[in-house]
């Protein structure tokens, strides 16, 4: 059967070329296709823009899928489930699938509202894979677990979820093909998924509730042979390529094994005549010892870590996130890197509930102590089926559903002693506040210059427009971004769940079912 998978961007690089980098690729469609690849089926790829919602419509003139596999985030649902409805009046004898963790969370009211004839809750696989089978013997789809679907009377099946998938080993390596024609920069780093799941509840963040979508272990990670395997079949692809991001919530939550995945990798990079260089993510612990973690880091020719602060404040930490490690924890871990040679991002959160300025004013002092070589500053933004969202909620902070423009760059809610204006300048000035006396004036201001333009979708794309998506080379660093920041952006999990970009940004769970 021919699959197509739709993917769409808010902040689209050019409607040409939606994704700016390898790393805005999304892992849970990118298995999912290689899955049903593997299975014998045809499947493609179509990443839809606000400007380009015809696309889909072209591609399935010309591709003729029976199943079309929609993956949303909750800032994205919306637009889909209108493109969605249009191609059902269009095409009625199509499958719509939907998936996601906006999917997972909401799957009764995303059917009742939308023309989806089905919702995947989970992880997406298998039950894909069994829907495409059914519809391609002609018979409707009934009894698949992780499916809710829609019968013809109206009403929902709504099907158990089946175990979480345990051995990852046993998947094909995601199709990184598909997404060739709409990534601008396609020899730029990629992200290598290394695991499934986290094992931290962070408010902000929905993987406590996914991890209830499904029985099975929710942290799972792929052998360090595995791992190597997928390495080796990218840089035979491309002998340049030098550099990949390791996509898991934490590389630190299973040392031994992160151990062993580091001495792998240093015997790989051993047999090549241009090294690979890494970087991952780590989630601090309360009086954790990492010395012997980067040291295996700086071994295996490891360039950077990302480190989650978020706020500065250990009280808005502990009582409002949920993450319970000191500002010393934090100091010391950075101090641990630079000692073995490790860059250092930052990842931090402005506009959270509880928050004030004399908070944010913390967060400002923890970065301006350990310097980053580069940071993120989201603005936070409420995901529905969050903790911190049914807090907002009962704070009387969300009278309406908040503006999903720009999210995590412009403020969401307005905050009693903290409001928008403040907020959004603070986000704003923040590199000045971060980098005074210890970078030159120029690069500060200009870093202030691209937040405020990446805070406004016009400027935007006049800043695009002029410089062809690249920044002045005054500002550009080796391990730099044409965004707001000096962080290079991360795929990875996506919106609500939490940073590699997306950890990498707070927000929904990436690797989850079609989406």
């Amino acid at each position: 059967m021919n699959v197509l998978f739709v993917h769409s961007e808010e902040d689209a690089f050019s409607p040409e070329k939606p994704l700016e980098i390898q790393e805005r690729v999304q892992f849970g469609i990118s298995y999912i296709s290689a899955f049903l690849k593997a299975h014998g089926h045809r499947t493609a790829l179509v990443v839809l823009c606000r400007e380009t919602p015809h696309l889909l419509e072209e591609h399935i003139r010309s591709f003729r899928p029976g199943l079309v596999c929609f993956t949303a985030v909750y800032t994205e649902y919306l637009f889909l489930s209108r493109v969605a409805a249009r191609i059902k009046r269009k095409y009625p004898e199509v499958f719509l699938l939907l998936g996601g963790p906006h999917a997972s969370l909401n799957p009764d009211r995303c059917l009742e509202e939308s023309s989806f004839d089905a919702v995947c809750v989970g992880e997406g696989e298998f039950p894909t894979l069994e829907l495409a089978e059914r519809l391609e013997e002609g018979r409707f789809p009934s009894g698949i677990p992780n499916l809710y679907i829609k019968r013809p009377d109206g009403s929902v099946e709504r099907n158990a979820p089946r175990p979480l998938l345990e051995d990852l080993d046993s998947l094909p390596f995601p199709d990184r093909e598909m997404w060739t024609p709409w990534v601008a920069n396609p020899s730029s780093r990629p992200s290598v998924l290394v695991g499934r799941g986290c094992p931290f509840s962070c408010t902000y963040c929905c993987n406590h509730a996914l991890r209830k979508a499904a029985p099975g272990r929710y942290v799972r990670v792929r052998s360090p042979e595995n791992i190597v395997r997928e390495l080796e079949a990218l840089k035979e692809k491309d002998p340049s390529f030098a550099e990949a991001y390791l996509e898991v919530e934490t590389l630190g939550a299973k040392k031994e094994w992160a151990l062993e995945l580091c001495a792998e990798l240093r015997r790989l990079n051993s047999r090549l005549q241009a090294p690979i260089a890494f970087g991952a993510n780590l989630r601090v612990t309360p009086n954790a010892d990492y010395e012997d973690l980067f040291a295996a880091f700086a071994e295996s020719n490891f360039r950077f870590v990302n480190i989650g602060l978020e706020s500065g404040s250990e009280r808005i930490r502990r009582d409002v996130l949920k993450r319970i490690y000191s500002n010393s924890d934090i100091i010391r871990t950075v101090e641990t890197a630079r000692k073995y040679g490790l860059q250092v991002g930052m990842y931090n959160l402005i506009g959270l509930p509880g928050e004030t300025p004399r908070d944010f004013r913390e967060t400002v002092r923890v970065n301006r102590l350990c310097q980053p070589d580069w940071f993120l500053l989201s603005v936070f933004f409420p995901y529905p089926g969050t903790e911190l969202y049914e807090r907002c909620r009962r704070m009387g902070l969300l009278e309406r559903d908040p503006d999903p423009t720009l999210e995590r760059r412009k403020p969401a809610l307005d905050l009693p002693g903290f409001s928008r204006w403040q907020v959004g300048w603070r986000r704003t000035l923040f590199p000045l506040l971060v980098y005074r006396g210890h970078r030159p004036l120029s690069e500060c201001l200009w870093l202030v210059a691209m937040a405020e333009i990446y805070s406004h979708r016009p400027l935007i794309r006049l800043h695009r427009a002029l410089t062809n998506g690249r920044p002045p080379k005054a500002g550009r660093r080796k391990h730099g971004s044409p965004e707001a920041t000096l962080l290079p952006l991360q795929s990875g999990t996506g919106e609500e769940a939490a940073p590699g970009y997306h950890e990498s940004m707070p927000g929904e769970a990436g690797e989850f079912n079609i989406g």
